[in-house]
């Protein structure tokens, strides 16, 4: 029967253009794993055997259809030869380019495309995956997670995310050498065995129809390798008030993956998306929905709710949950999302 399919059938039907038969569920649960294993996240980011251990043990507990099986936005980023500087063991860290860094500028120094997927961080990731491939049964996807090319273009420039529709398209060098990068780095988590890849974009520049064209041609080449592996590529845009202004303009592009906008607030721009159709629309959460000292009952119901009534194909969160993530309010949405 259509609803006893497994995630992994789900995905075959949706890479195949199919209404799935109820929407997957994939939350980024990651630095919660490093708390059950009660380390640092520095720490654990560096540790394949504490990070599949202790996802085969949220497993037990987290009701989903996948596990994200390594998650670092600035994995691409230190690939490519920035280096990570930590002022907490848990806080996310910030980013430095060594040697001469002008802001608009490609910094100097950095590694070439062909190195990145060899470096110890992505080699990481892909361990953690082909781990997991060995243990793992029909009934749950491996994840993995890839920076878009336009938030990893902003990284080699120095361009402030807070001021992402103030800028103007990206220049081609950077978009050319961050889509490279972010290929073959997608290209070693499916070779290992991930079943869906999440493209992740924080930053949306002011976008002309040019540069709008530019972003997707680069994008597509990423996605065609996914789907070249019988993996589902999603696309993940985390940036509600560029979507509030470009959000039209990019859900009319002919995606070949499942788009999913950040659904937070009255999110005005998911009806254009929907109209992707029921294999290519998704949804994703804050993940401050998830952390019951930020985020209310009442604000997470009413999430539950919207998630019901859209019906997506997929549903994730537009990042890392929190480390104290409230395990309840995620099988929640996981019982929410299986009555659809």
């Amino acid at each position: 029967m259509a609803g006893n399919l497994t995630p992994r059938e789900i995905v075959k039907g949706l890479l195949q253009g199919g209404a799935p038969p109820r929407p997957l569920l994939l939350p980024i649960v990651f630095s919660h794993a490093a708390r059950v294993e009660n380390m640092p996240l520095r720490t654990f980011l560096g540790n394949p055997t504490k990070i599949s251990n202790s996802l085969r043990q949220i497993r037990g507990r987290l009701r989903s259809d996948g596990i994200a099986c390594y998650f670092d936005p600035f994995l691409e980023a230190e690939a490519l030869g920035a280096t990570l500087q930590w002022t907490s063991d848990d806080g996310p860290p910030s980013l430095h380019w060594p040697g001469r860094v002008t802001r608009g500028e490609l910094p100097e120094g950095s590694h070439s495309q062909q190195d990145a997927a060899k470096t110890s961080r992505a080699t990481i990731a892909v361990d953690v995956i082909r781990r997991l491939k060995a243990v793992v049964r029909d009934d749950c996807l491996l994840m993995a997670s890839v920076t878009g090319p336009l938030t990893l273009a902003a990284f080699l420039l120095q361009l402030d995310p807070a001021d992402a529709l103030g800028h103007p398209d990206i220049p081609s060098p950077a978009l050319d050498l961050a889509a490279a990068v972010i290929s073959g780095i997608a290209a070693a988590f499916v070779e290992a065995g991930a079943g869906l890849v999440l493209i992740r974009e924080d930053f949306l520049p002011a976008l002309s129809p040019e540069g709008l064209e530019s972003w997707f041609s680069r994008l597509a080449t990423t996605i065609n390798i996914i789907r070249f592996y019988e993996a589902l590529p999603v696309l993940l845009l985390t940036c509600k008030e560029a979507l509030a202004v470009k959000g039209e303009a990019i859900a009319r592009q002919p995606w070949d993956c499942v788009v999913c906008p950040v659904l937070d607030g009255p999110a005005p721009y998911t009806a254009a998306f929907s109209n992707l159709g029921p294999a290519r629309f998704g949804v994703a959460l804050p993940p401050k929905l998830f952390d019951a000292g930020k985020s209310s009952a009442a604000d997470f119901e009413d999430a539950l709710r919207r998630v019901s009534d859209l019906r997506p194909a997929v549903v994730t969160t537009a990042g890392d949950v929190p480390a104290a993530a409230d395990v309840e309010r995620l099988n929640k949405l996981w019982e929410n999302v299986r009555r659809s």
